[in-house]
């Protein structure tokens, strides 16, 4: 997702649990150990041995039980001893909806200084929700856009706030363990416990979807680069803006100026052999079927160990892109014409009724609810939450502004017009561009190894919550990933518009985990020590309204 999309949240990435496991006991002595509980038939393991453990769970989940009865809540004295619990090298960390992942953290290193911490949530949010942001300004008007986004910036860090301090609200409880679907559970019993599966499964498909739209469009263009270069192809558009060496084009051709926009590719002898490769290389109809080829096998592997040892790749992309946009930008200059009076085919609109499309788009961008207790639970200071939380919030904003006015700004530039902006604004420059070549690259290689680690979080929640087992065999692993790599084949094929997809998913995830379950969970905890009030009941009832409403606007433009 954001960045999932975050569009790329933290659980998409199972070395994240590495992270956010490593000492978890190492902080806590002997004296101030509390139980930890770990359901016995949840276990899963995340090392190259795929084996469950519930044999050894079911003992030490029986033992902690046990002196957890023996002891009041403020009783320390019963507390489990060191025996009792599980060694710092076996740690169990719950993932949403019931799974343990056992991981072997016996490096012995230490919890994260504030500053880690700010940038792990900061590279977590940040995805591919990036690539879709000018255009999501273009479809809000260029200052309604900028304001929405530092709006929803604003909105969902309260709510994320309010799902941190969750856990605070059950008293006589431990919940030193508890994710945001425990307290779900808590408040909302079975109900809360499945519709986190739903929404979380919802969020990571439709990730996976993203995915596959963009690996397609990425192959593409690759190819395609790769082909002109060896064949000597010349490729020429008309209508472009060129400014020394760079060039936007409008491969979806707008109204006015920017329809006369097309690509004229001049072929040496005979262009027989191009034609073929224009048939076979599709961006449609043929490339998103070779992409099956190579991720479905990986799809099938019991253990992500290897894929998530390239998760830093999300990182150099983002920067690469920051890079690409800043030159870019420098090259072409600004292009904004706020006055209608002779600049009727260039006037940037500074309000569109289409806007929801953007918020939607952002819901996702600034999506990391689901998880971001996690993220926190490994800050060496518990008592900086709140402050690096909104530091880094505060940097994924300034960073989507950065890249959205920017590209906004810059291109495309006259005679094309800002209705030529792509929902992945790398589409505006030509195949033939070097920067944009290596960007491509970049993302396509970091897409490849992240899509199997979402679809092992897939089979862990969904195979894993039916059966109690994440491989029950090759038939019923090979059948979900069949399902879930046609669904993503299907909209590279007929709907392969990632600004649609990431707002549909974004407002639909959002609706659950940014919108409602933090609001209800709050205003419910404040009923029942007595201290709701009116205009904490009237702000949190508007924040779910403004939810629901998110998600219904998405299907009326």
């Amino acid at each position: 997702m954001a960045s999932m999309e975050s569009d790329d949240s933290p659980l998409l990435y199972p070395s994240l649990f590495e992270e956010c496991a490593k000492n978890h006991f190492d902080a806590v002595d002997s004296r101030s150990r509390r139980p930890f509980h770990v359901e016995p038939t949840n276990i899963t393991s995340i090392n190259d041995d795929p084996q469950r453990v519930t044999s050894e769970a079911s003992a030490m989940n029986k033992r902690i039980h046990y002196y957890s009865k023996l002891r009041s809540p403020s009783d320390r004295a019963l507390a489990a001893p060191d025996h009792v619990i599980p060694p710092p090298e076996e740690i169990y960390v719950y993932s949403p909806l019931g799974t343990a992942l056992k991981i072997d953290v016996s490096d012995g290193s230490e919890k994260n200084s504030s500053i880690v911490t700010i940038f792990m949530i900061w590279n977590t949010m940040m995805g591919t929700s990036i690539l879709s942001i000018p255009w999501g300004i273009k479809q809000a008007g260029f200052t309604t856009g900028v304001c929405i986004l530092l709006l929803m910036g604003l909105l969902t860090l309260y709510c994320c706030y309010r799902v941190v301090k969750s856990r605070a609200t059950i008293p006589l409880t431990d919940t030193s363990s508890w994710e945001f679907p425990d307290v779900c559970k808590h408040y909302f019993g079975s109900f809360g416990q499945w519709s986190s599966l739903i929404f979380s499964l919802l969020s990571l498909v439709g990730a996976m979807i993203v995915y596959w739209v963009l690996m397609s469009n990425f192959l593409f263009n690759t190819g395609k680069f790769i082909y002109n270069y060896v064949n000597d192809v010349n490729v020429t558009e008309i209508g472009l803006c060129t400014n020394g060496s760079d060039k936007v084009i409008c491969p979806q051709p707008a109204t006015g100026l920017a329809a006369a926009t097309e690509s004229l590719e001049f072929i040496p002898g005979n262009g027989t052999e191009f034609n073929q490769f224009q048939i076979w290389w599709s961006k449609t109809d043929t490339v998103p079927f070779y992409l099956i080829v190579v991720l479905l096998p990986l799809l099938n592997f019991r253990s992500p160990s290897f894929f998530a040892k390239f998760n830093m790749l999300g990182t150099v992309s983002v920067l690469y892109l920051v890079s690409l946009v800043t030159l870019k930008a420098a090259r072409l200059g600004f292009h904004l014409h706020f006055q209608w009076v002779g600049y009727q085919d260039f006037f940037v609109p500074e309000f569109r009724t289409s806007f929801p499309q953007f918020t939607g788009i952002l819901t996702l961008a600034f999506f990391i609810h689901n998880c971001i207790i996690t993220l926190l639970k490994n800050n060496r200071n518990q008592e900086n939450n709140v402050r690096d939380l909104s530091v880094a919030y505060l940097l994924v904003g300034l960073t989507y502004v950065y890249v959205g006015v920017m590209v906004f700004a810059a291109f495309p530039s006259p005679p094309l017009t800002k209705e030529c902006i792509q929902q992945n604004f790398l589409d505006n420059f030509p195949s033939n561009d070097i920067m944009s070549f290596v960007a491509r690259i970049f993302l396509l290689f970091q897409m490849m190894t992240v899509y199997p680690l979402l679809g092992y979080l897939v089979r862990v929640q969904l195979l894993g919550h039916v059966f109690g087992n994440i491989y029950p065999s090759l038939l019923h692993v090979l059948g979900l990933n069949i399902a879930v790599v046609g669904v993503g084949v299907s909209m590279a094929r007929f709907y392969p518009n990632i600004g649609g997809i990431i707002r549909f998913s974004g407002a639909t995830c959002g609706l659950a985990f940014v919108f409602v379950y933090p609001s209800l969970i709050h205003m419910i905890a404040l009923h029942r020590r007595g201290q709701l009030k009116w205009p904490s009941l009237v702000f949190h009832v508007f924040i779910i309204v403004l939810g629901l409403g998110n998600l219904i606007a998405q299907f009326l433009r």
